[in-house]
């Protein structure tokens, strides 16, 4: 998914063995390897590797945001490593801020479906079917959102099936947020 800053995301719904508890701390996977998304990428094992190291050398963090937006940083990520299985990470909302306190809430009502992560693309090859294998990516943030911009990346409960009502409604949600974005010259497709 790019944005006109060039940032890309990728979303993981709290279903992906992501878990919150204590309505504070969250854990679990923002990014599977191996996994297609909807776009036909797919993030190939130790992406994430240069960009960590390099993080943890300069002495800064991966980023909590709520929603992407830079203005609105509502946590801390106190643990962020790559596994066999993806990228694994371990945070904390900060309650002394409003936006994590309204985080919590959201989350603790289910009304929150998981995190989306920020990242350019340093290095990718193109598969036999056309899609992209992304080997070096420059991880930037991990957020919370209300709305994957992903339909299949959407939470249900187990077994439950999207209904045609709810993609209509999925894309006429992604048909305004595209019009706001285009006017507010932030853009995610």
């Amino acid at each position: 998914m790019e944005c006109d800053s060039g940032l890309e995301r990728k979303f993981a719904r709290f279903g992906d063995g992501l878990e919150v508890r204590d309505g504070t701390v969250i854990e679990g996977y923002a990014s599977l390897f191996g996994a297609r998304d909807q776009g036909g990428d797919v993030v190939q094992t130790g992406a994430y590797a240069q960009s960590l190291a390099a993080l943890a050398k300069a002495g800064r963090r991966v980023k909590m945001l709520w929603q992407h937006d830079p203005a609105q940083p509502i946590g801390i990520w106190d643990e962020v490593r790559e596994d066999g299985k993806g990228l694994w990470v371990k945070g904390r909302l900060l309650e002394g801020v409003e936006k994590g306190r309204e985080a919590a809430a959201l989350i603790g009502a289910g009304a929150i479906e998981g995190l989306s992560i920020g990242y350019r693309t340093l290095r990718s090859a193109k598969t036999d079917r056309g899609r992209r294998l992304l080997t070096e990516l420059e991880l930037w943030e991990v957020s919370l959102v209300t709305f994957p911009m992903l339909p299949s990346a959407r939470a249900a409960a187990k077994g439950e099936t999207l209904s045609v009502g709810d993609l209509r409604e999925l894309a006429a949600a992604f048909e305004g947020a595209r019009r706001d974005l285009a006017g507010g010259g932030r853009r995610q497709t």
